[in-house]
């Protein structure tokens, strides 16, 4: 059955809880306070049934405006809204300032109750509607019917009540398979249960025995019981008023405003990106920082206002704002919220969530403003790709991006496939899940290297390349190092670099020497393997050579990196042929023999003692042999 919660608004003593009780049969003023004032103060809920035999929840918001903090805790789960104005006052401010409430959050649906028609005549009522009409014209009632209400009489009561059964027909069904989110509205204890706390469900299910999270404390507990209008039930679906009993934190801990969800399903952030649109009437401009109080949810959190494409909100423009807050906060993209000027505490705005975990942002930046744009749209697969593109440096997974956009691992798969297939985002498959990046961060970070790796070439055209390790490092740093190897292994795939054992070089480079670079190699192979186990050192090679040390070194170490020659120490070096025979030499004597000192390794190859100590140094280190003591045997 579908789930609906109807909402009421409009200013103090026009009648709102009057007629919350003439519908229901129930008083939603519980506090003595109010009962002595007369006045509604907090939040009061009740529910009903519809004459199509749905139940609808009620949230009953006080009218005064030292307590729009709490009407507009009440506002965020309304699907229906009943504006009540009474007809021997008409539109008065703080029916004009929830009217625009509701605009800003972008209510769909609502009905007008004119109450207290019995209190004045029919020609004044006529005058009452007119300017009604007038005031609701461009908001989301300018269709809505006026209905003349007696609360004390029930004269129109049962219209009333058929209106808002038709409207709450029309209302879709809430996503109740998705990750739940319950922003809370009141916390208290009963005496032999503990923390209760209360909300409206906006998306998903709890039910009882479920592990949950209170955002963003972080704090961990678990369901004991439910009750939905009252009644103890195993499940709370999404669109219902729901009262939970919380077993593992105290009240103390918790406070209206904070949200409850699985455990690591939300994100918290000390910034959001939003569209803000300010009022028309409003009596404030905004300038750049500043300082707003922000009402998210059933949250208030002061702020700064960041404008990022504008110097200033003037009343009647909107504009892309980064919202940087004073307290950490928890929301989704899409969620809907109100500014009011810090002081004095004036409506000024309001609008939509269009990042709930940004980066801090630079003003009048084209790409910035392009990417929030997009993400307006509303379009779940461009928000994903979106969110994506912002997190790419850091690989996100398939759960990171269901934590920050709050929703199931299996939607953010189906849409991430459709972005791989349109070649938007690039998808690697990791032990642990799916990471993804943007083809823009693909492309970015594939020229980097390409540049770097020019340049490199440029400056050691010799060398076959750099080392993986160090492209792995100076790009890679932040990310497992296995994705950086799929990363990497994609450029080969694509052709665009290639690896030779540890050294990574672009595709069509290739060691080219000059007529004087060929000389001085072949110089150096002809004097080492003259006497290959006895071949000059380094410093020696340089001299007999006859050319500039650079010159040499540049060759040598060219050599080395293409494993034509071997560097054993940091003056003696071998070519490859001789340290290959010399592996098979040590090899074959091992094979008969148990094991081999210094000294007879050193005679079988007829060198010298250091010679023979640097190449078993050597097999040692790449375990062909083992040291035990002064004697060496096979690994």
């Amino acid at each position: 059955m579908k789930n609906v919660i109807i909402g009421t608004a409009g200013h103090i003593d026009h009648g709102k809880t009057t007629l919350i009780k003439a519908l229901t049969g129930r008083d939603t003023d519980n506090l003595k306070q109010e009962k002595d004032r007369g006045i509604s103060i907090e939040l009061g809920f009740t529910y009903f049934d519809l004459p199509s035999g749905r139940r609808a929840g009620i949230i009953d918001v006080p009218g005064h405006e030292k307590f729009i903090k709490n009407m507009l805790a009440g506002v965020s789960g309304m699907d229906v809204v009943i504006l009540v104005v009474a007809a021997d006052e008409g539109m008065m401010p703080q029916t004009i300032e929830h009217l625009n409430i509701l605009n800003l959050l972008n209510i769909k649906k609502g009905i007008i109750a004119l109450t207290k028609t019995d209190t004045v005549d029919n020609e004044w009522i006529e005058l009452v509607k007119e300017d009604i009409y007038e005031s609701v014209e461009n908001t989301f009632l300018k269709d809505a019917k006026i209905i003349e209400v007696s609360s004390t009489k029930l004269e129109g009561i049962d219209e009333l009540s058929r209106q808002i059964d038709y409207l709450t027909s029309e209302i879709e069904n809430r996503d109740s398979k998705n990750i739940p989110r319950l922003p809370i509205d009141r916390v208290f204890t009963l005496t032999g249960f503990g923390t209760i706390i209360t909300g409206t469900l906006l998306q998903g299910s709890l039910k009882v025995s479920d592990e949950v999270e209170i955002y963003p404390k972080g704090l961990k507990a678990r369901i004991r019981s439910v009750q939905v209008h009252g009644e103890d039930t195993d499940i709370a679906l999404a669109g219902q008023r729901v009262a939970i009993n919380l077993v593992g934190v105290k009240k103390s801990e918790i406070e209206k405003g904070n949200i409850i969800s699985y455990p690591d399903s939300m994100v918290n952030t000390r910034m959001i990106d939003v569209k803000l649109n300010l009022l028309e009437n409003s009596p404030w401009i905004i300038e750049n920082r500043t300082r707003l109080r922000l009402y998210l949810g059933t949250e208030e959190i002061l702020c700064r206002a960041i404008l990022l494409d504008k110097e200033n909100l003037t009343p009647g423009e909107s504009g892309y704002v980064q919202l940087r807050l004073e307290n950490i906060t928890s929301s989704k993209i899409g969620d809907r919220f109100i500014v009011r000027f810090y002081s004095p505490m004036t409506t000024v705005g309001g609008g939509i969530v269009l990042d709930n975990n940004p980066t801090k942002k630079k003003r009048f930046k084209s790409d910035i403003i392009k990417e929030l744009k997009a993400r307006e749209t509303g379009n779940k697969e461009k928000i994903l790709e979106e969110s994506i593109k912002e997190k790419s440096r850091s690989f996100p997974s398939t759960k990171d991006l269901s934590i920050e956009l709050v929703t199931t691992e299996s939607e953010i798969k189906n849409n991430t496939n459709k972005l791989t297939q349109n070649q938007k985002i690039i998808k690697f498959t990791m032990s642990d899940g799916e990471h993804y990046i943007h083809i823009d961060y693909f492309e970015y970070i594939k020229m980097e290297i390409i540049e770097f790796l020019q340049k490199y070439h440029e400056k050691n055209s010799l060398k076959k390349g750099i080392l993986k390790e160090e492209i792995k490092s100076k790009y890679f740093s932040n990310i497992k190092p296995k994705l950086s190897e799929l990363f990497i292994d994609k450029l080969i795939y694509d052709n665009i670099i290639k690896q030779d054992n540890l050294y990574i070089s672009l595709n069509n480079f290739q060691i080219k020497y000059n007529e004087k670079e060929k000389s001085i190699k072949d110089n150096i192979y002809d004097l080492i393997l003259k006497d290959k186990f006895n071949p000059p050192k380094i410093n020696e090679l340089i001299k007999i050579l006859q050319h500039k040390e650079e010159e040499v070194l540049k060759v040598i170490d060219s050599c080395i990196q293409q494993e034509g020659i071997i560097l054993l120490d940091e003056d003696i070096i071998i070519s490859k042929q001789a340290y290959d025979n010399s592996l098979d030499i040590i090899r074959d004597y091992l094979n008969k023999n148990s094991s081999i000192s210094l000294g007879e390794f050193r005679d079988l190859l007829n060198t010298s003692r250091k010679f023979a100590m640097a190449l078993l140094e050597d097999f040692d280190r790449n375990k062909f042999t083992k040291r035990i003591e002064d004697k060496r045997i096979i690994y």
